[in-house]
């Protein structure tokens, strides 16, 4: 087995000892195949915004579902207030069985 040397002197120290390797594609453009340090910077800033939006939607999300709980309950405490109040006031009728 065969150890790679960017293992222990890292990518960018290979790359700078050996040529890039330059491939044209089918438009005539010439680009390199190592990536550059800026663009996996790139990536990963944006990947800690997305992270950063998602934190924030999730949040709020939580906070409304918990106001919207709160009010749920007092709804259904009102209606309670209500139907006992009408039962409350209902005229009980003694029914007594004659024999």
């Amino acid at each position: 087995m065969k150890i790679q040397r960017e293992h222990f002197f890292g990518a960018r120290l290979c790359a700078e000892r050996q040529p890039q390797r330059v491939q044209t594609s089918a438009a005539g453009l010439r680009h390199s195949r190592a990536p550059r340090r800026s663009e996996d910077g790139m990536a990963t800033v944006l990947f800690i915004a997305l992270l950063a939006i998602m934190l924030i939607l999730v949040t709020a999300e939580s906070r409304a579902l918990w106001q919207l709980h709160r009010e749920v309950k007092f709804l259904q405490q009102q209606q309670i207030k209500r139907l006992n109040v009408t039962m409350t006031n209902t005229v009980s009728t003694a029914t007594s069985e004659i024999k």
